[in-house]
């Protein structure tokens, strides 16, 4: 059974950072291509960052230059480092999975609220 567990949100005044962690069981994250996704309200789910098996990482230009997306293997966890964060970012963020040879990813963690106050 595949499980990912992400923690790590919570409050933080614009201009702040926030570390965001997603702990993958039941999947090995260095062989999936991993995504940070969020959804505000009202809003649809987006993607923020990408990162492939081969350590190939994409982001949303909104959040280009701040966001940085990393990977620990030796612990299967993904990390999202959120520098400069503005109001904008409020948002659910899901840690999502997309394993080799599937067009889609399958499977999501549950989700952590981040809130970026004005």
């Amino acid at each position: 059974q595949v499980q990912l567990v992400e923690s790590g949100g919570g409050l933080v005044q614009a201009g702040g950072s926030l570390s965001l962690s997603c702990v993958g069981s039941g999947i090995i994250v260095s062989i999936a291509t991993m995504g940070w996704y969020r959804q505000a309200p009202g809003k649809q789910r987006e993607v923020v960052a990408t990162i492939t098996s081969g350590g190939t990482s994409n982001y949303a230009d909104s959040v280009k230059g701040r966001f940085t997306f990393s990977r620990d293997n030796a612990k299967n966890t993904v990390y999202l480092q959120m520098n400069s964060l503005k109001p904008e970012d409020t948002a659910v963020y899901y840690c999502a999975a997309r394993i080799p040879g599937s067009l889609e990813f399958r499977y999501w963690g549950q989700g952590t609220q981040v809130t970026v106050s004005s």
